[in-house]
């Protein structure tokens, strides 16, 4: 009794649902049909449980009106490529992809499959493929973004999120990730205008979702991109580059002009010696709210030691630290800034490499810093700083010139003489022992050669008189 009310309560339902103005029951179910049709170019077959690609027999359909599929198959790592079983019973091993106008990539952990008019029907592929993977099928790979900041630095340190699109939907298999590289290039425009001019295309960010540097949460289906502005600044076109081994995708977006770096450092050195060099960092308040400026850096002095520092101190003024001035040489100033924007843009900032040379003060210069100033005058105006006086010590260095010059000729002179006379006095003595001479008076011979001597001292010394 119960089941018939039910069934003529259900009867009486529809009939009314399809009395409705602008609605009947063949329309219903033509509707109903349409919302069962699958336009995808790949058909999973059996059961939710049997395949998915979590597939018991890792089969799938390829729809008969695709010209073009490509599809990526995950496996174990290090496995063998897979083999393709087509609908007629035929295979395609990833050695034979050529024969068969098939284009396939393997790598540790996947195949990437392009095929071109492949046979309408159930396919299957055979491998060792992951249990929780599946077949994807790769039609239009998208990279979507965060539009960059109107007003970025050179040298900026910047965070930016992406995440990966497939045919208009976001791709949140986590596998995903080891297929595709995800990269942003800035190309310099060319300008002349700009210091950019003539520059080379530079990487600038790489997209990773591995939960390192600044990804937070690792294989969440977010990419992360570390910008690295160390770039000189211009007028560049950024560019999102994806791409996989078998093909890649560009996302060209309007040029940005990249500004200088807006952080400006500055030294007072020591000129004592035995204090501290004063350092001076700035920032260009038009585009910087100096209110919120702070400094981590690090100095490296002239031996390599290095010393680490921070000025934390908020205020409008020009932010200082002291040096300690206890080595001469060059000194090496590394700064990171952090703050904000005259916008209110948070921003990380790697400054250039400062340096300066402290040298040592030359001898005189520190000869007179420590003279006391009445001494000092007092050699000013002393008898020995008068015209005069300078002439004549001038004439006295001028005639005492000539004496030294002939002190150091009779000094020569002695010396060859010495030189020689030791020598015949050597042949001499050795002729004499192999008995070719006779008897020789040695000591003769040295008299002589010292009488000689004194003659040619006596005569010079003579000479020297009678100049005027």
């Amino acid at each position: 009794m119960k089941k018939a009310c039910f069934l003529a309560l259900l009867i009486f339902s529809i009939k009314v649902w399809a009395q409705q103005p602008g609605i009947n029951a063949q329309s219903a179910v033509a509707n109903a049909a349409i919302t069962q049709i699958d336009t995808t170019p790949l058909k999973e077959l059996g059961s939710q449980y049997q395949n998915g690609i979590k597939l018991l027999q890792n089969r799938f359909r390829i729809d008969y009106k695709v010209d073009e599929i490509t599809m990526v198959f995950f496996r174990k790592y290090g496995s063998a490529p897979i083999v393709l079983v087509r609908p007629d019973g035929s295979k395609i091993f990833q050695s034979q992809a050529i024969d068969n106008d098939v284009e396939w990539y393997d790598a540790a952990t996947y195949d990437i499959i392009r095929m071109r008019e492949p046979m309408p029907g159930p396919w299957q592929a055979v491998g060792e493929i992951l249990p929780e993977s599946r077949v994807m099928v790769v039609s239009d790979i998208e990279l979507i973004t965060e539009p960059l900041p109107e007003i970025l630095f050179s040298g900026e340190i910047l965070k930016q999120t992406a995440y990966l699109t497939n045919g208009g939907k976001p791709i949140d298999y986590a596998e995903f990730r080891d297929v595709v590289d995800l990269n942003m290039e800035f190309a310099s425009t060319n300008n002349p205008n700009f210091n950019n001019f003539g520059a080379q295309t530079q990487i600038v960010a790489t997209f990773q979702d591995n939960g390192k540097g600044m990804d937070e949460i690792p294989l969440d289906g977010t990419f992360t991109g570390q910008f690295n502005l160390s770039i000189p600044n211009g007028e560049w076109r950024p560019t999102f580059t994806v791409s996989t081994p078998m093909f890649s995708r560009e996302d060209i977006g309007e040029p940005i002009v990249l500004h200088p770096n807006p952080i400006s450092v500055d030294v007072e050195l020591d000129q004592s010696g035995r204090g501290f060099h004063l350092l001076k960092v700035d920032a260009n308040r038009e585009m910087i709210d100096i209110n919120t400026l702070l400094i981590d850096g690090k100095v490296k002095y002239p031996n390599s030691d290095v010393q680490n520092f921070s000025i934390t101190r908020l205020s409008s003024d020009v932010r200082q630290y002291n040096i300690v001035n206890y080595e001469y040489g060059i000194y090496r100033v590394k700064l990171t800034a952090y703050g904000n924007t005259a916008t209110g843009r948070d921003f990380i900032l790697d400054v250039p490499e400062f340096t300066f040379l402290a040298e040592e003060p030359e001898l005189e210069m520190a000869v007179s810093a420590a003279m006391p100033a009445d001494l000092e005058e007092q050699l000013i105006n002393s008898p020995a700083s008068s015209p005069m006086m300078q002439d004549k010590m001038q004439t006295v260095e001028d005639e005492s010139m000539p004496t030294e010059t002939l002190v150091k000729l009779i000094l020569g002179i002695n010396l060859g003489i010495i030189v020689i006379g030791g020598g015949l006095v050597f042949l001499l003595v050795t002729l004499k022992k192999r008995g070719k001479l006779g008897k020789i008076d040695v000591s003769g011979v040295k008299h002589q050669l010292t009488a000689l001597l004194g003659k040619l001292t006596k005569k010079k010394s003579k000479k020297e008189n009678e100049k005027p």
